[in-house]
């Protein structure tokens, strides 16, 4: 084999696990401001530390603000997970990152949005980076 050919092999090899990956679907369903889940539904205060277990959630800490973008309808005996990025003048490392958490984390202070629609969840949204 020559040594060109076992580069690319190599390369190619590590190309493959650096890529995004799978991660099971928390829920079926969501809720969510419009079909695209582009719009903030609302705006929570974290009430106590949460460390992120996986890369489809995020980490949240103390007094933080989230902006919640979907609700995820939970499974019969699953947890109920919301999506959302974190606003703080503090802590900024995960500003705009947009992940999951536990509702029970926070504190749903403002509501922007009274007509929900419920989406599909596919499985772009527990892939991860």
């Amino acid at each position: 084999m020559s040594f060109p050919l076992v580069i690319l092999l190599c390369v190619g090899l590590l190309l493959q696990t650096a890529g995004a990956v799978h991660m099971d679907k928390l829920a079926d369903n969501k809720i969510c401001g419009d079909a695209e889940c582009s719009y903030v539904v609302s705006m929570a205060t974290v009430l106590d530390d949460f460390i992120a277990p996986d890369c489809r959630f995020i980490n949240l800490r103390l007094g933080q603000k989230v902006y919640v973008y979907s609700k995820l309808i939970p499974e019969e005996g699953a947890g109920v997970f919301w999506s959302g990025s974190v606003y703080s003048e503090r802590y900024v490392d995960q500003m705009g990152i947009v992940g999951y958490f536990p509702a029970t984390m926070v504190n749903e202070t403002q509501k922007f949005i009274e007509n929900t629609v419920k989406v599909a969840t596919t499985n772009m949204d527990f892939y991860c980076d």
